[in-house]
């Protein structure tokens, strides 16, 4: 855990009601003394070998739901996948290929599963085809139970969603 002192003012304000993180208090006498226009950051790192992105400590979005700035805890799975759809607001699908095993014909078949997964503001370059990271928290929303962790970028020649890798 750790407060960031930020060099952009106050956090960006895109929803109707005013925004802040629920950990810090904005009239801290700190603040007030110094007559700084910056505000407090808080940050924190989730654990498992995942850094903390540098969006996170340094920028200004407040989102509840994200693991590195949020109250959000990563438990239980961390899978892997490929992202192919970012039309929804901070919310990606997850494509995972697997194969599964046809006993009568004793031959492997070709499956997969699709996971939405919380994107947070700090993952903003996220295209669709790259490989995603994804780690379970508690549920989101109706169908949401995972939060993007890591994003490795990954160039896909054609349709993204014919494609089919293991991983």
């Amino acid at each position: 855990m750790g407060f960031n002192y930020c060099g952009r003012g106050m956090a960006e304000q895109q929803e109707k009601s005013f925004q802040r993180q629920e950990t810090v208090f904005p009239n801290t006498k700190e603040l007030l003394a110094k007559k700084a226009e910056r505000g407090i950051r808080y940050y924190k790192s989730i654990g498992l070998g995942f850094k903390t992105p540098k969006e996170a400590i340094t920028g200004t979005y407040v989102d509840r739901k994200c693991p590195f700035t949020g109250n959000v805890s990563i438990r239980g799975r961390i899978l892997k996948g490929l992202c192919i759809s970012k039309k929804m607001k901070n919310t990606i699908v997850i494509r995972r290929d697997y194969l599964h095993y046809v006993k009568k014909y004793k031959r492997f078949e070709k499956r997969h599963g699709t996971t939405a997964a919380h994107c947070s503001p700090c993952f903003s370059h996220v295209k669709v085809g790259d490989i995603v990271t994804i780690g379970q928290c508690r549920p989101l929303s109706k169908t949401v139970r995972f939060n993007v962790l890591k994003v490795e970028p990954f160039k896909i020649v054609g349709n993204v969603k014919k494609q089919f890798m293991l991983f």
